[in-house]
């Protein structure tokens, strides 16, 4: 595994991510923000940010996969949320722990969340996108 991540002394210990990732690979993946298409481009939970954060996770899992790597390759995330205010807090997580499950990893790389304005389409309320590291 090219990924080692840590959260070093002096900096918070968050829950649902490291601080710091140490990539000692050579091939670097860099996967375009996911949406919440399933594999036909419908929007999966029109309104549901939960629903939406977990078919984000899903895809960026098939796009790992289909390079053959995993979350366990992922160096960093960003996630990119219509409107965030904290209070959306709970359905991120609940998204992100329902994605979990199902691809049987806990994600826990390094990431970035950031409150944007408007998506590529009026009915995505998350995007999500990652970059990997591959020996």
């Amino acid at each position: 595994m090219a990924i080692t991540l840590v959260n070093p002394s002096g900096l918070p210990e968050i829950d649902v991510y490291r601080q710091v990732s140490i990539a000692t690979g050579s091939k670097l993946v860099f996967i375009a923000g996911q949406v919440a298409w399933d594999a036909e481009g419908v929007t999966v939970g029109a309104g549901d940010l939960a629903a939406q954060v977990e078919q984000c996770y899903l895809n960026i899992g098939a796009a790992l996969a289909g390079v053959g790597a995993s979350f366990d390759d992922v160096a960093k995330l960003t996630v990119y949320v219509v409107g965030w205010t904290p209070d959306k807090m709970p359905l991120l997580l609940e998204g992100v722990t329902r994605a979990a499950a199902k691809l049987g990893v806990t994600p826990v790389p390094p990431a970035t969340l950031l409150g944007v304005a408007a998506l590529d389409v009026p009915d995505h309320l998350v995007e999500v996108e990652a970059t990997a590291i591959l020996d």
